[in-house]
């Protein structure tokens, strides 16, 4: 992908760009919003299975709705296609490179059995947490019992999403990924299931980690999710997270091909 564009920008096109922020993140906050009261509302009420299921589904159909709010009214360009084809492969690990806050809800807007590995202060967020609790996504703050959550969600045939890195890559693009945590061997090891990769590419560190929620991105914004490779089921987490970690740095280099073109 280019990260680069030396377009000039015109005063309307960076008008455009605030209001587009704008449009954006008040539609993400609105989206989160209009399901928190139904999600407190009905959590207690509703028997587990289906109160998880209808969370999931409503988190990946508000995300598409809010993936087409940007697609259609802030110049955003998105190829999401090939997560797709993960839908019904079955339990597995999803591990992804984060260099944004828009890649956990382009990667759950596809996948409607999607279970997140989340830090704890996100699931305490009144924005996002009720639903997240309701579609039983996974908090990070006690390592060993987070591992045994997601494995039991795992044997139920979720597909656990999980960023490595524990947080927004630092300094993307230049440095194309953070030092990788253990966590994703660890659950992986833990539930015995593959570990699928997927390859995270941003035409700028729009929302990146530092990047104020005031700075306004340069638009078109256009973002790739591409399936890496699969991974067996690790056993020996050391040795895995450094191979992983090597191969997320190896798909993300800037000698890396890049993205031919951006879907609509």
């Amino acid at each position: 992908m280019n990260h680069a564009d030396s377009r000039p920008v015109s005063l309307l096109w960076s008008v455009y760009e605030h209001v587009a922020m704008v449009v954006g993140l008040s539609s993400l906050a609105l989206v989160c919003l209009s399901w928190s009261p139904l999600a407190i509302a009905l959590n207690p009420l509703l028997p587990h299975r289906i109160g998880r299921w209808l969370g999931r589904q409503a988190i990946m159909r508000g995300f598409r709705l809010y993936v087409g709010i940007l697609r259609t009214l802030c110049a955003c360009r998105f190829d999401l296609t090939e997560i797709d084809q993960l839908r019904d492969q079955g339990a597995m690990v999803i591990a992804a490179n984060h260099p944004s806050l828009l890649d956990a809800v382009l990667i759950t807007s596809r996948l409607p059995n999607a279970v997140c590995f989340m830090k704890a202060d996100i699931m305490d967020n009144p924005l996002f947490g009720s639903g997240a609790r309701m579609a039983r996504y996974v908090r990070n703050d006690h390592l060993l019992s987070a591992i045994l959550s997601c494995r039991r969600e795992l044997d139920q045939g979720a597909q656990v999403v999980i960023f490595p890195e524990g947080t927004r890559t630092v300094g993307y693009p230049a440095n194309p990924v953070n030092p990788l945590s253990r966590s994703t061997a660890l659950i992986a090891t833990r539930a015995a299931v593959p570990v699928q990769t997927l390859i995270v590419e941003f035409s700028s560190p729009y929302l990146g980690k530092g990047w104020p929620l005031w700075r306004k991105p340069r638009l078109p914004l256009t973002c790739r999710i591409r399936v890496g490779k699969r991974f067996e089921a690790p056993r020996d987490a050391r040795a895995f997270t450094q191979e992983l970690e090597a191969y997320f740095r190896a798909e993300l280099t800037p000698s890396t091909p890049s993205m031919a073109s951006s879907a609509a």
